[in-house]
């Protein structure tokens, strides 16, 4: 759990240089086993109503920076709602 919340801490600091592989295996943390995989894009589900989804995809081993704000957003939701 320390690793996780090192990787997370280096997402909110620095959200353009943030490796796929971390931001998916907080994603997988966070909201569970993807919902779509194998293409370019994978799509995470939320749980809550409205957009309930965050997509990903992989940029030649980087996570895009918006997406990477995005995910930041939707773990910040799941927290207030604890």
């Amino acid at each position: 759990m320390a690793n996780l919340a090192k990787m997370l801490a280096a997402m909110r600091a620095h959200p353009t240089s943030v490796r796929f592989a971390d931001l998916e295996r907080i994603c997988e943390h966070y909201f569970g086993p993807p919902r779509h995989k194998g293409t370019s894009h994978q799509v995470y589900r939320m749980p809550w109503a409205g957009d309930p989804r965050v997509n990903i995809q992989d940029d030649h081993g980087k996570a895009k920076a918006y997406q990477v704000r995005q995910v930041l957003a939707a773990i910040n939701k799941l927290e207030e709602e604890r």
